[in-house]
């Protein structure tokens, strides 16, 4: 088996500024929900990705909090970093940012956690780098982690 050179935080971070549209408003004139959760995904695959290289598929989405609305006009910036790496999967927290187009203080709308596995060329699993922890804060956020993805697959065999 290849070993695979760890990767670090830093190396792998994704982020994405977007001008929110008024095609993608719902009738209260507030950015869909739908939308904001389609960039999340395409955000963490570019870290995922970034940290495996290798094509990643998401296989979870959760704890995804709207803590604000995001509104028609607003610049929005997704921030990804990997928080957890296992075997094949990695789990990515995005954090959403939201200011108006005309200045204002930047304001977190979003907070999820997304898991992506890495696929080899046949479409099964294959192995990723270790993450590299360069800092208190995330070697703590690994930890959680860690407990989260526990706590996911005690779930999908209970159910």
């Amino acid at each position: 088996m290849v070993e695979l050179s760890p990767g670090t935080v830093k190396a792998s971070r994704a982020s994405v500024v977007r001008l929110m549209l008024p095609t993608e408003a719902n009738f209260m004139g507030n950015v869909f929900g739908g939308a904001v959760l389609a960039e999340i995904d395409r955000v963490a695959y570019v870290a995922a990705s970034r940290h495996a290289k290798a094509t990643c598929v998401t296989a979870s989405i959760d704890r995804v909090d709207f803590i604000a609305p995001v509104h028609i006009g607003d610049l929005v910036d997704f921030d990804a970093v990997l928080t957890y790496v296992g075997r094949s999967s990695m789990e990515v927290w995005v954090q959403v940012r939201s200011a108006g187009i005309r200045g204002g203080r930047s304001k977190l709308v979003v907070e999820a956690f997304v898991t992506m596995v890495a696929l080899d060329e046949d479409g099964r699993p294959t192995p990723v780098p270790p993450l590299l922890l360069e800092t208190d804060e995330e070697r703590r956020r690994f930890e959680e982690g860690r407990r989260r993805m526990e706590a996911r697959k005690r779930s999908r065999h209970a159910s």
